[in-house]
């Protein structure tokens, strides 16, 4: 059964290029309320952590230094088909195959520096949601 919220990260250089702004306003008139919202840094360690599930890629340790190399924007999103939702708001990884009025589209550099993160499940919203907030700083 799905749920009504999803995991967000507004990632390192779209913090740097001043988009978060931009990008928060654009969830928010998708429909979207922020359940939770923080500015913080993830060390390569917590970075480590996060991607733990692509520990076995060739491209994990690059991952690990891209989300380390900066601030960040976590967030916890509500609404309605959330997760689903938010993946079409973003748009495809590769900003060059992103749809038009996409966040990726419109904020993306690259396709590994996208701008932001989206969880792919309701279970993975879960988890990376428990990941970087406690149940006290969630709005019920």
């Amino acid at each position: 059964m799905a749920t009504n919220r999803t995991f967000t990260m507004i990632k390192p250089e779209a913090v740097a290029a001043g988009h978060a702004g931009k990008i928060i306003d654009a969830i928010i008139a998708a429909g979207f309320e922020i359940k939770a919202l923080k500015l913080t840094t993830l060390s390569k360690e917590r970075a480590g952590e996060f991607y733990e599930v692509h520990k076995e890629r060739p491209f994990y340790g690059e991952l690990v230094d891209y989300m380390s190399s900066g601030p960040i924007y976590a967030a916890i999103l509500e609404k309605d088909n959330a997760v689903a939702d938010f993946r079409a708001l973003i748009g495809a990884t590769d900003p060059a195959e992103a749809a038009e009025g996409t966040i990726r589209k419109n904020f993306a550099k690259s396709k590994a520096e996208n701008a932001v993160h989206g969880s792919d499940s309701d279970d993975n919203a879960r988890i990376e949601g428990e990941f970087h907030f406690a149940a006290s700083e969630v709005v019920a």
